[in-house]
């Protein structure tokens, strides 16, 4: 039996209080990233474990992806589930790949273009915009995405897709358990390796990231398939709260056990929680647009992190310079990522989708 078109582009209700959290995670992702650029030692950073935002995506993820295509995945086909997802993610790759790549070539306050050939750099850009790892600049710490590094976990992400879409959509319960049992002690076993749950951002740590993405993404699905939602009166600020709080937990000795915790655990149970609470009217708005802002903000704002550690480098600015440049370099990135949601995602994946549903079959069209 197929599927009928409207079917398949027809998007669910969101869980709102969930895109909230989404937004609370990107904005202490970017806080974490200026303020790791002023603090090498993350003990002295006052969201030392910003980094770990990264996994509640990853869970957040499960979670909505088994509730978005568990139901229709198989009717609509593996294709047009990769379809969809690439309408949804690819356009911001792309943009955060030609920002990072105008920042690289146009940086104000340095940067190293020179040490690069045109061939060099043409290489790096396609990489970046084909989602595949490359990990050849050295100043960068041989990020794998050296020009846009938050599609680290966009490239992760994209491998969960295609797993979810070809492995996990057919397992049980049961069967998400027991592949949960390795995937927990892959987790701890790099958190003792490492001394944290950093990695998978570089050539250096790249496995790491996969450890970090098949727990987390598994236990969010699983949440939703064992309907693990906790019915709570904590609401959204409850809620962000004690997300928040997982990422000012102190950095330090403790970090083997602390952060296993919090991924292992937490993160599942805040979704959980964020997925039964009940939201006010006045904060709905505010929540869905925080949760459409999220990916935006999070994957366009690593080019103005690069110039502002250069920034630091040359001009040397004082602690009160910094205290004031730092939330308004925040506030200038919310706009601009507002500006690139309005005037390019959306009106491009309303394109991109309009012209896929053309070529659906039943569709009529061309």
């Amino acid at each position: 039996m197929e599927i009928s078109p409207a079917a398949i582009l027809k998007t669910k209700p969101h869980f709102e209080i969930l895109d909230g959290l989404r937004g609370v995670a990107a904005i202490s992702v970017v806080c974490f990233h200026f303020m790791e650029i002023v603090y090498s030692d993350y003990s002295k950073n006052f969201i030392g474990h910003g980094f770990l935002a990264v996994d509640f995506f990853f869970c957040l993820s499960g979670f909505v992806i088994g509730y978005a295509y568990d139901d229709r995945i198989g009717k609509m086909g593996v294709v047009e589930f990769f379809k969809l997802r690439l309408i949804r993610l690819h356009p911001l790759v792309l943009s955060g790949s030609v920002l990072g790549l105008l920042a690289f070539l146009f940086d104000p306050f340095g940067g190293h273009p020179g040490l690069y050939s045109a061939g060099k750099i043409v290489l790096i850009f396609l990489c970046s915009i084909l989602m595949i790892p490359f990990g050849g600049m050295a100043d960068r710490g041989f990020n794998l995405f050296g020009i846009n590094p938050p599609a680290w976990s966009l490239f992760w992400e994209y491998a969960a897709n295609i797993i979810y879409a070809f492995v996990l959509r057919r397992l049980s319960r049961g069967w998400l358990l027991v592949l949960l049992v390795p995937a927990a002690a892959g987790v701890c076993m790099v958190c003792f390796r490492a001394g944290d749950l950093m990695g998978g951002w570089s050539m250096t740590n790249f496995w790491d990231g996969g450890a970090r993405i098949a727990y987390s993404f598994i236990a969010g699905l699983l949440v939703f398939r064992s309907k693990w939602i906790v019915k709570n009166r904590l609401g959204f600020t409850g809620i962000a709260v004690l997300l928040f709080l997982a990422f000012i937990m102190p950095y330090g000795k403790w970090n083997r056990v602390t952060e296993p915790l919090a991924v292992l655990l937490f993160f599942p149970l805040v979704v959980a929680l964020g997925a039964g609470a009940t939201l006010s009217k006045g904060l709905k708005k505010r929540c869905v647009f925080a949760g459409k802002l999220s990916y935006p903000l999070y994957m366009t704002h690593y080019a103005a992190m690069f110039m502002f550690n250069n920034y630091l480098i040359t001009h040397k600015p004082s602690a009160g310079w910094l205290f004031l440049i730092i939330p308004t370099g925040m506030l200038v990135l919310v706009l601009i990522s507002w500006g690139i949601m309005v005037l390019y995602d959306i009106p491009l994946r309303q394109y991109l989708t309009r012209l896929h549903k053309q070529h659906l079959p039943g569709a009529g069209g061309a």
